[in-house]
């Protein structure tokens, strides 16, 4: 339900836009960096499986540029006499974070509304940037409480541009709230997280700095999870049609010789990459930097399991469908039992042994409430829908193909067929012609036979008239005589 909630104020976030004047503007308040909790410090030392599955890679491996650890802030703004303030609206210190300029901006009577507190980021300097510039970034406001597990946070996603170089919540919460525990000795507190995230479109990436992420997992994990099954569900629906197939589909590929299968059953890493990227992130999703995290990290458990097959360190492991060889994906063994596995293994549900408090994680509190444990046990939940997530994209990438192959081929045996069929009607219709043929050769024969023979009785007939007349005429004679 948090996620949810969460995801319905990122769709309603939005930006003053042109209501805000241009220029240097006065500051308000105290900004400064957020220092690390114990807590977060000790959870900092545990490498998450996020980050370390699959260290080393030789075909995902991170360029020389910025890592989301150095793209990312944290910074805590008090603004002191907080219910005696009169502005229309109240600016921030210029921070930076991914060597951009940011402040953060609050309308203390709303901004275009009436009883709420309006809260926006904002590039700074936005209108002497480069032309054609954008940031994008994820970013989370809250508004501290007196008791942490009440403080009010929101995130979202947004691509930064001179149309919308602000960003925010115009309702983010009501104005009569503030007053229950938000303002200590009439101070409000508003904490900002900034994660300006690279434009790396052409394969998994890993967006978010690994205590942001901690955060954000607990909060969306459901959402996360949601979006895999629906995928993995989609999928499985689609390879039950080439099973239902087994037996023609069994034929066809036994009939391959081993060159074919392989060229078949293979893959360029490419298309997968470049394909996954386009199915999952969407830029106006609030949870697609964890998306992608779980599926860089997908990504390289496979081609680590790849390796392991190989030393032959994986054999109580269950063994993967896909294996990863530098450019190359390729189904793991016999095609009709990767089909079999494909179809029938669903995600499983994630099983909440105890639920946490996301606002813990937040405020890295309550260990009681929220263990290191429950935070390693989500993202290796996380991890796993990655990696089932980009699994099954390529074995239905490559089974794809394999069914265009098969189609063809049945097309190609119909057509034969069909070539049979008409050949074998021209034979029988040229046998049937040439019946025909003979047929009316005989009937012809016959009837000029029995022409030539009523001819034949006729010219008889004629010539027995004939010759009766002329023994009459004979007869006639000798009698005048």
């Amino acid at each position: 339900m948090a996620g949810q909630a969460r995801l319905r104020e990122a769709l309603n976030a939005g930006g003053p836009g042109s209501q805000k004047e241009k220029g240097p503007q006065p500051v308000d308040g105290i900004l400064s960096v957020t220092p690390d909790t114990p807590e977060a410090v000790e959870w900092r030392t545990r490498r998450s499986i996020i980050d370390s599955a699959g260290a080393s890679s030789s075909y995902l491996e991170d360029d020389d540029g910025p890592k989301p650890s150095e793209l990312y802030g944290k910074f805590t703004w008090k603004i002191e006499n907080f219910s005696e303030i009169s502005k229309r609206e109240l600016r921030s210190t210029i921070f930076e974070v991914g060597s951009y300029k940011w402040y953060i901006l609050v309308y203390p009577q709303g901004c275009d509304v009436c009883n709420h507190l309006s809260l926006f980021l904002c590039v700074a300097d936005y209108d002497k940037l480069l032309p054609g510039w954008s940031h994008f970034a994820q970013f989370t406001i809250a508004v501290v409480n007196k008791d942490p597990k009440k403080s009010k946070y929101s995130d979202t996603l947004h691509r930064f541009c001179k149309k919308e170089h602000d960003w925010g919540w115009k309702k983010f919460m009501e104005l009569n709230k503030v007053l229950e525990g938000f303002t200590v000795s009439n101070t409000l507190v508003i904490k900002a997280q900034v994660q300006v995230i690279r434009d790396r479109p052409h394969a998994p990436f890993r967006c978010l700095e690994a205590q942001y992420r901690r955060e954000l997992v607990r909060v969306y994990l459901t959402n996360v999870e949601t979006l895999a099954r629906k995928f993995v569900d989609e999928k499985r629906e689609a390879l039950l049609h080439l099973r239902s197939e087994d037996s023609g589909f069994r034929t066809f590929w036994g009939s391959l010789d081993p060159k074919r299968r392989r060229q078949l059953a293979t893959t360029s890493g490419e298309t997968v990459l470049k394909g996954v990227v386009k199915r999952f992130f969407n830029e106006k999703e609030v949870t697609s930097t964890l998306v992608m995290d779980a599926l860089f990290s997908g990504c390289k458990q496979l081609e680590e399991a790849s390796r392991n097959l190989e030393s032959k360190k994986g054999k109580k492991e269950k063994p993967p469908v896909v294996t990863v060889h530098a450019d190359t994906w390729s189904l793991h063994g016999d095609v009709q039992t990767v089909l079999e596995r494909a179809v029938s293994e669903a995600i499983p549900p994630f099983r909440d042994d105890k639920a946490g408090d996301a606002l813990a994680v937040r405020n890295a509190q309550d260990s009681d409430d929220y263990s290191s444990n429950y935070v390693e046990r989500d993202e290796r939940r996380l991890a796993e829908l990655g990696r089932r997530a980009v699994e099954m994209f390529a074995v239905a990438h490559v089974f794809s193909d394999l069914e265009s192959a098969y189609c063809e081929a049945e097309s190609i045996k119909r057509q034969d067929a069909l070539i049979k069929e008409e050949e074998e009607a021209e034979r029988l219709e040229d046998e049937r012609a040439a019946a025909r043929s003979a047929s009316e050769k005989e009937k012809r024969a016959r009837k000029k036979e029995r022409q030539r023979q009523k001819k034949a009785v006729e010219t008889a007939k004629k010539e027995a008239e004939d010759e009766e007349r002329r023994k009459l005429e004979a007869q006639r004679k000798a009698e005048v005589q």
